[in-house]
């Protein structure tokens, strides 16, 4: 039996074969074992591609999973190409303990090892919850086989009593409502039951939007794939679209190290910038651009949301939900509009370049209230602002946009939890010295501290303010914070308390001061006094595994402001932007 690719560039069934020590008996018994499925030899002969498939009965946003498969199936198959579809790790956000972002690198490391392990000459990467995108790139990046991403899609939005909601800024916004004694229980049972009507991604510009905008402007989906509804029929004709294109890439040899460059990177961040989009999303993009040795510094991040204004009227930021952007034409109307501002020859799935995907993409201006023009913005800068100071030497993230005007620039008194136990424990206590001037300050959330850098940076307002109507408080910690979430909050403090960070330093009644017009953040204690507290012991170390992965999570991973990848996992850096 002959193999079907020479030994220095092997093909189909050729590539990545078992040990036996002789490559021929390999394809021998693979191609025993797969003619089990029914398989022809003429099948077996052409280019192969691998479908991930993470579809899991604790994720409604992946439901669609099988349905794409088969439409891509059909897609590869009609392009004269063989599907394989595989399964790998499923995560949605909020059926993960203790965080989703705990096991993003496990799936990160599950889909490059499949994809190394297994024979393929092409891979579609179908994902859509929050942290399955950026591991599905971070994978695909790594092992750098041709590879094209398929998105599950966004939900529609819900109805309540005549106001439109969607999962998850208004799931936040009704939980506030119901503690501060606006919405009764009953209430908030008919809300619960509304707010993810259909299945998919959560229809506000949270992370799996930001993802999917900033992942079509980094060039590994077809142009128009970002805000197609999950119910719609157009996502399955995509995901056909895909399947050919797959076929394609496969010929072509176009691997994610030639589209995911320096300026990819650059434009997938400006789009985030400009859609208000999910603080996450910079700790993802980071990690996806260090597979390739492309370092994503947080400064670089700032100026590029200084000179990018956001125009997208999405909740948290605006007031609009995904599928208006869809009917507003999608990433695309937004990327025409930032067009002065890209990059527009950075290559892109389809062969061609950014540029040349906007020329010849339908729908140039069809009237539209999602997207503002550039000379009449949402917010005037980015969605996202850096801050350093003696808090955060390292850096931290304020969503501006979304943020109370008023609190921008502010000074006051700290009220600090130690860690999420405390925050739980006391948070409703009604003696907790808390005011409208309070800043609230919660530490060993972040990568080590937690483990896992949870989603509680987004602090609830103590139940006793919020009953006086107080809507904001500065909120400051070493967590993330959900993309669907608002307020004035500050995170991805780095370096976290648990390592030694100066957010260990920060006493109940510190005065903290925040200063977004200089980006600083700062805790206002003498010298003296800082270097005396740096001499003491603050606390519980950082948590100490004994085994499995989180022994292997809690020895390798990185800080926030170097995307929190594991250390062995990041390429040597070739170049900053």
């Amino acid at each position: 039996m002959q193999a079907n690719a020479s030994p220095s560039s092997p093909r189909g069934l050729a590539r990545n074969l078992t040990g036996y020590g002789d490559a021929e008996f390999s394809i021998f018994l693979r191609k025993a074992f797969i003619k089990a499925l029914g398989y022809t030899d003429d099948a077996l002969d052409r280019p192969v591609v691998g479908i991930v498939n993470t579809a899991s009965g604790f994720n409604a946003c992946h439901r669609n999973v099988p349905e794409l498969i088969e439409a891509a199936s059909r897609g590869v198959l009609l392009q004269g190409g063989i599907p394989v579809p595989f399964p790998v790790i499923s995560l949605h956000e909020t059926f993960v303990h203790p965080t989703s972002m705990y096991l993003r690198n496990l799936m990160a490391m599950d889909v490059e090892e499949m994809i190394r392990a297994q024979p393929m000459d092409a891979v579609i990467l179908i994902g859509g919850c929050d942290k399955t995108v950026p591991a599905l790139l971070m994978g695909a990046a790594s092992a750098n086989v041709p590879a094209i991403l398929l998105l599950t899609g966004p939900m529609l939005a819900g109805n309540w009593r005549g106001e439109r909601l969607g999962a998850c800024t208004d799931c936040r916004r009704f939980w506030a409502r119901f503690r501060a004694g606006e919405v009764t229980a009953d209430d908030l049972a008919e809300v619960n039951a509304r707010l993810a009507p259909t299945i998919g991604t959560c229809s506000v510009m949270g992370t799996a939007s930001t993802m999917a905008l900033a992942a079509e402007a980094l060039g590994m989906i077809l142009p128009g794939g970002a805000c197609i509804p999950a119910v719609f029929a157009e996502r399955l004709r995509h995901a056909e679209e895909v399947g050919r294109r797959a076929v394609g890439l496969a010929a072509e040899g176009l691997t994610p190290s030639a589209i995911i460059t320096p300026a990819a990177v650059t434009n997938a961040v400006r789009t985030t910038l400009a859609a208000g989009g999910s603080t996450n999303a910079i700790i993802h993009l980071t990690a996806i651009a260090g597979r390739l040795g492309i370092g994503l510094g947080l400064d670089a991040v700032d100026a590029l949301a200084r000179e990018t204004p956001v125009l997208i009227d999405l909740k948290p930021v605006g007031q609009l939900y995904m599928e208006d952007l869809y009917q507003a034409g999608g990433a695309v109307t937004l990327l025409r509009e930032l067009r002065a501002k890209l990059n527009l020859s950075c290559r892109t799935v389809t062969g061609r370049t950014l540029g040349e995907n906007l020329d010849s993409a339908p729908g140039g201006g069809r009237p539209q209230q999602v997207v503002r023009d550039l000379a009449d913005p949402v917010h005037a800068e980015g969605g996202l602002a850096v801050l350093r100071g003696n808090l955060a030497p390292d850096g931290a993230l304020l969503k501006q946009a979304a943020a109370t005007p008023a609190l921008l620039q502010h000074t006051g008194p700290a009220v600090v939890f130690e860690d999420l136990a405390d925050l739980a424990q006391r948070i409703d206590d009604p003696d907790l010295p808390v005011s409208p001037q309070t800043v609230l300050v919660l530490r060993r959330a972040g990568p080590k501290g937690a483990p896992g850098m949870p989603e509680a940076g987004y602090l609830p307002i103590p139940r006793k303010l919020a009953r006086q109507g107080v809507k904001d408080l500065v909120r400051i910690s070493d967590a993330r914070m959900s993309g669907t979430a608002f307020g004035t909050v500050i995170l991805h403090v780095s370096p976290e308390a648990a390592v030694g960070g100066p957010l260990a330093l920060v006493r109940t009644g510190d005065l903290i001061r925040l200063d977004t017009a200089r980006r600083r953040l700062d805790l206002l204690i003498e010298e003296t006094e800082w270097q005396a507290r740096r001499e003491q012991s603050f606390g519980s170390p950082a948590p100490v595994a004994a085994r499995g992965y989180q022994r292997l999570f809690l020895e390798q991973v990185l800080q926030a402001d170097r995307g929190c990848d594991f250390s062995f996992l990041t390429s040597p850096v070739r170049s900053w932007i």
